[in-house]
């Protein structure tokens, strides 16, 4: 495995949760690294003050040129628009990488930017990780450790691409304590669609049918206990966020919102007859096999 060292000047566009965890984890990792930050001017004032960057730049030119690595940690549309200045931006031999929750749209248009720089690499990435609240001030060093982290190029038991770059990312990965796993980019769509999409969704929905059947003496909330609280800690997450996951993976989704109707509709119709019990049994599975593999 290639030293994560070789990395000596990271680039990290968007310094929120995400692309602000990794840049702390980044730092550190790699003694004596560089890390350089492009985002909005107050969340460079605020990722430099916690020491997640070295170099506030204004520019993603400013930030990308000279980087052995690119860290692309914008909202999904944001980090699409980006791809034609940072592959124009790019060092021959650099490896540009992406933090997006959907895959298939980003891929897609990193394969026709970066043909005009061959010399530079295109891998995505999405680490299944993250927190209801976001921004810098929630960005953690250790946020990857022991979540999964998806990588795009292969699918599951091919052989891995023998790049020295991609090897230092993996090594790199793995000493933040992450695990690197690889799919196709419509594999992980659909299972993202089912496991972090769809659950996202079903609490704001939750919340949404709480909030309007709450009157003005604060029932039902107001007997609400531990159950309602840890079924709503999605509802938190920022529309701002979820907006482009939307956008950009809007059949996976549509799929999976159709799949739980049916599964709700089913209960409706069982809800005074044993057949319910079944449905009990089969959550109470998937709730052990999760807690398995975690």
């Amino acid at each position: 495995m290639s030293e994560p060292s070789k990395f000596r000047r990271v680039a990290v566009l968007g310094t929120g949760l995400i692309g602000g965890s990794f840049a702390l984890a980044v730092k550190r990792q790699i003694p004596g690294v560089v890390v350089a930050g492009y985002d909005r001017p107050e969340e460079l004032q605020k990722a430099r003050s916690r020491g997640a960057i070295d170099e506030a730049c204004a520019d993603i030119p400013g930030a990308v040129g000279g980087a052995a690595l690119v860290y692309i940690a914008l909202p999904i549309v944001a980090a699409i628009r980006s791809l034609g200045e940072v592959a124009a931006a790019a060092e021959t031999g650099a490896l540009v990488t992406d933090a997006c929750s959907t895959k298939a749209a980003i891929c897609r248009e990193a394969a026709e930017q970066f043909r005009a720089n061959l010399g530079a690499k295109f891998l995505g990435g999405h680490p299944m990780a993250g927190r209801e609240a976001s921004g810098i001030e929630n960005a953690d060093a250790t946020l990857l450790h022991g979540a999964r982290y998806v990588l795009v190029g292969v699918e599951p038991g091919d052989k891995l691409p023998e790049d020295a770059r991609v090897e230092a990312f993996v090594g790199l990965l793995e000493k933040m304590g992450a695990e690197p796993v690889w799919f196709d980019a419509e594999t992980h769509d659909w299972a993202a669609g089912i496991v972090s999409h769809l659950p996202q969704l079903v609490s704001i929905a939750l919340g949404r049918v709480i909030e309007d059947e709450t009157d003005e003496t604060g029932l039902p909330v107001s007997l609400a206990g531990g159950g309602l609280r840890d079924a709503l800690r999605l509802a938190a997450s920022p529309y701002s966020v979820w907006r482009d996951i939307c956008l950009t993976n809007t059949e996976n989704v549509r799929r999976a919102l159709d799949r739980m109707e049916q599964a709700v509709e089913y209960l409706r119709t069982h809800l005074t007859s044993r057949e319910l019990e079944k449905e009990f049994r089969a959550a109470n599975e998937a709730y052990k096999a999760l807690q398995k593999g975690q």
